[in-house]
């Protein structure tokens, strides 16, 4: 996978942009959208600290790291893409990035607050979904939180967004049942998933009514959360 998106590491967002131009909506947006979900998340799940340290797995070019510098004390990224992690250090000097094999995270066990990984699950191989579950859990402490961003394949324009971008052809969507049912496995306790990316636009009527709705599977992305 790593050289995949090797080729991909100054292009990654004309890409995806141009496998949304249907949606008449930049991938801002979309960035946007995942990072306040992610913030949702640490305010109702993640209590008591005040600046949780976060590792990014397959952070890719670290798109959304300006977005949701302020939620941390520290983040750090790895990716099993070399020329992925080079870009994302020139555009984030202030994040610690690691390559890695994809299989055993480079970090101590315990060592963060919190673990997501945003978009790139459907890209692993389904004998390997369990194994990457548990080494997200392992390197959070007790207490502490796994998230998955995913898309959401219930969605007919996330399929058809999926099916127009290169380097997501041969993934596999996964329903967030699956995806709770993965973290269960994997030892994460009290899973949950909720949706998001309902609607175009960004408004606050239209953020409060899609919040409303976050539970009926129409959103084009969900977020899944498991406690370590």
């Amino acid at each position: 996978m790593g050289e995949l998106f090797d080729k991909y590491d100054r292009s990654f967002g004309a890409v995806v942009q141009s496998s949304i131009d249907f949606s008449g909506l930049p991938h801002s947006f979309f960035t946007a959208a995942k990072a306040n979900a992610l913030r949702e998340i640490i305010a109702t799940r993640l209590h008591g600290i005040r600046a949780p340290h976060l590792l990014d797995v397959g952070c890719g070019i670290g798109e959304i790291h300006p977005l949701v510098r302020g939620m941390f004390g520290r983040i750090c990224g790895a990716d099993v893409s070399a020329a992925s992690i080079a870009q994302a250090r020139i555009r984030n000097p202030e994040v610690h990035y690691d390559a890695y094999a994809g299989e055993t995270l480079p970090y101590h066990s315990a060592a963060f607050d919190l673990s997501m990984a945003i978009c790139v699950l459907h890209h692993v191989p389904p004998s390997q979904w369990l194994g990457f579950l548990r080494e997200m859990r392992r390197v959070v402490r007790p207490g502490g939180l796994v998230c998955v961003i995913e898309h959401n394949p219930l969605n007919p324009l996330t399929r058809l967004a999926v099916a127009r971008c290169e380097f997501d052809r041969d993934a596999i969507l996964l329903r967030a049942r699956w995806t709770r049912a993965l973290m269960a496995d994997a030892g994460l306790h009290d899973a949950r998933t909720h949706y998001f990316l309902l609607l175009p636009s960004a408004a606050p009527l239209a953020r409060r009514v899609e919040h409303g709705l976050r539970c009926v599977p129409f959103g084009a992305q969900y977020i899944a959360s498991g406690i370590a």
